[in-house]
C-alpha cells in the first residue's frame, strides 16, 4: 500500500478513535445516578486494558520485539495515562466541564507539539501550526457554550496537567512504536498499567452500580468500545502519524459530544456552537492535508 493511502487510513482510524471517545459523557450522562467519575474511571480502565491485552494476543508479530529496554518507558507511559485520566476529573469537579474541557483538550495538541519538537529538535511544520491554532479555536468556542460555571485555580491547572499526561503518553506510544513494538500491545502495555495504578480506588468509591444491568452495560460500553477499540485505532494512527498530528485529530471529539448533546440529550448549542463545530472541522482538514510531520515513520 503507498505512503498516502496509509496515512488515510491512518487519518481515519484516528477520527474515529475520537468519535467513540466523544461518546463518553453522554453514555456517563446516560448511566445509573450512583456511578460516580472516579468509580467509572477505574472501571473503564480495567476493562479497556483488558480488552487491548486480548486484541494485542491476537495480533501478537512472529518476530520479538525489544520489551525489555522499553519498560521505563511503558511504566512512564502509564504514569501518564493515568494522570491524564484522574486530574481531567479533578479539573472537571473543581471548575467545570465546559472550563476543563477547552483547557485539557486545547492544551494537548500544543503540548504534544512542544514535546515532539524538542526530542527531534525541529520546529513544528507551519500547517500543523495553523491546523492546530483553529481546531483549539473551535473547541474553546464550542466550550464557552457551555458557559464557565467557575474559575478554579487549582482545577484549571489539573486540566493542563491532564493535558499534558495526555501529550505525554502518546508521544512516549509514537516512540515506542518506532522502535519496532506493535501499537496494540504499546497501548494494552500502558493502559493496564495505569489500570493497576487506579486500582485502589474500586477500594474507596461506591461500585454496586456494576450490578444492574444499566450499569453492566454502561461499563463494558466505556471499557470495551471508548477504550479498547478506540485506543488499538488511535495506536494504528500513531503507525503513519506523528504524535503531534495525531493528537490535533483528537480535536473531533468535542464535535462528536456536541453533536451528541444535542441529538441525546436535547441540549441545543445555538449558532456560536454551530460555528464553533465548523472551525474544529476546519482545523482537522487543515491538518490532515498537512502532510506528515518531519520525523514521523511509516510502520509496515
Amino acid at each position: 500500500m503507498r505512503t498516502p493511502e496509509r496515512r488515510q487510513l491512518a487519518t481515519l482510524a484516528v477520527v474515529t478513535a475520537s468519535c467513540l471517545f466523544g461518546t463518553t459523557g453522554t453514555v456517563l450522562q446516560r448511566g445509573p445516578a450512583a456511578a460516580g467519575a472516579l468509580g467509572s474511571a477505574a472501571v473503564r480502565l480495567l476493562i479497556g486494558g483488558a480488552t487491548l491485552c486480548v486484541v494485542a494476543a491476537f495480533d501478537r508479530p512472529v518476530a520479538p520485539r525489544p520489551w525489555r529496554s522499553q519498560m521505563p518507558l511503558v511504566l512512564l507511559g502509564g504514569v501518564a495515562v493515568a494522570v491524564y485520566q484522574l486530574c481531567f476529573f479533578v479539573g472537571t469537579t473543581r471548575t467545570g466541564v465546559a472550563l476543563a474541557t477547552v483547557v485539557t483538550i486545547g492544551s494537548g495538541p500544543v503540548f504534544s507539539g512542544v514535546l515532539d519538537s524538542i526530542l527531534r529538535r525541529r520546529w513544528p511544520p507551519r500547517p500543523w501550526v495553523l491546523g492546530t491554532t483553529i481546531g483549539v479555536t473551535g473547541v474553546a468556542m464550542l466550550g464557552l457554550v457551555g458557559g464557565v460555571e467557575r474559575v478554579d485555580a487549582l482545577g484549571v491547572v489539573a486540566a493542563f496537567t491532564s493535558g499534558l499526561g495526555w501529550a505525554v503518553y502518546a508521544t512516549i506510544a509514537k516512540r515506542q512504536i518506532e522502535t519496532g513494538l506493535d501499537s496494540t500491545a504499546t497501548m494494552a502495555a500502558m493502559f493496564t498499567t495505569a489500570a493497576v495504578m487506579v486500582s485502589p480506588l474500586l477500594f474507596t468509591q461506591h461500585v454496586g452500580w456494576l450490578s444492574s444491568t444499566t450499569g453492566a452495560a454502561m461499563a463494558a460500553y466505556l471499557g470495551v468500545f471508548t477504550v479498547g477499540v478506540a485506543y488499538t485505532l488511535y495506536g494504528r494512527g500513531l503507525r503513519h502519524l506523528s504524535a503531534p498530528t495525531v493528537i490535533t485529530l483528537t480535536l473531533a471529539e468535542p464535535i462528536t459530544a456536541a453533536l451528541l448533546s444535542v441529538v441525546v440529550l436535547d441540549e441545543p448549542i445555538g449558532a456560536f456552537g454551530w460555528l464553533g463545530v465548523a472551525v474544529v472541522l476546519a482545523g482537522l482538514v487543515v491538518t490532515a492535508r498537512s502532510g506528515r510531520h518531519p520525523g514521523a515513520t511509516v510502520a509496515d
